[in-house]
């Protein structure tokens, strides 16, 4: 138990040092992977909180964090549709959202959701620290387990559905492969899921990013002249990510 508890506080650290220095590169603008390295950083402690549900502190900073990504979402997405205008040939496009972007990370990184992250995350090891000297995190290793258990459970459920929402596989998808990185002496999957499970997390990727920018298409006319290739493009993906998510029922779930 307590070695479990020590390596929870540690992980928590890690990233707290991690998301400061995402922050400072954000403020200074250093360089254009910033944003992403602050929600990848969220990511991680996401996945890291949401089997700790129930124990002191963790809903405030786990809303924290929520809060985080809701506002860093739009953001992301616009630079990764810069990226892919400058590389296919519209470059006015892209400036445009890059002039847009320029704007956008101070106002991230000066804003309430990151400070008040911060201070929370700051305080949130002494808060395990107190529940462990309380006796409250009794059978924390169970209650891990079984948290991961049912996301795995979860996401075979969904794959046997031949109805499934990509939006949704995608989804529980992210949530069992990033709380297999969190929790990695604890996890139990197949020996191929983590292969599978990126492999079907990128296909899924690829059809959402077409899906979003074909729809923002239809409001942003200045996206007209790739509607055509995103529209092959996501045909493609579909028929690709079925192929990733059949191998990974197949492999990982039986059939």
């Amino acid at each position: 138990m307590s070695a479990l508890v020590d390596r929870l506080v540690a992980q928590i650290l890690s990233l707290d040092v991690n998301l400061l220095a995402c922050h400072a590169r954000l403020v200074a603008v250093t360089d254009a992977e910033a944003l992403h390295d602050l929600r990848v950083g969220v990511r991680r402690l996401r996945s890291l909180l949401r089997p700790l549900r129930g124990l002191p502190g963790v809903e405030q900073l786990e809303q924290a964090a929520s809060e985080v990504g809701r506002v860093t979402t739009p953001i992301r997405d616009r630079e990764v549709l810069a990226a892919y205008l400058h590389r296919h040939g519209q470059p006015i496009a892209a400036d445009r959202r890059t002039v847009q972007l320029a704007r956008e990370y101070p106002a991230v990184a000066q804003g309430p959701e990151l400070s008040h992250l911060f201070m929370v995350l700051d305080a949130f090891p002494r808060f395990l620290r107190a529940a462990q000297r309380q006796g409250l995190l009794g059978g924390l290793r169970k209650r891990i387990e079984k948290r991961l258990d049912k996301q795995w459970k979860v996401l075979g459920e969904a794959l046997q559905d031949p109805a499934h929402d990509r939006h949704r596989l995608r989804l529980l998808i992210k949530r069992v492969r990033y709380a297999a990185e969190a929790y990695p002496q604890l996890e139990r999957l197949p020996a191929r899921a983590i292969k599978r499970l990126k492999a079907a997390q990128a296909a899924l990727g690829d059809w959402h990013d077409c899906w979003q920018w074909l729809a923002q298409a239809e409001q942003q006319a200045d996206l007209l002249p790739c509607v055509a290739t995103w529209r092959r493009t996501m045909l493609k993906s579909e028929t690709r990510a079925d192929q990733v998510l059949d191998k990974l029922q197949s492999d990982c779930f039986g059939r």
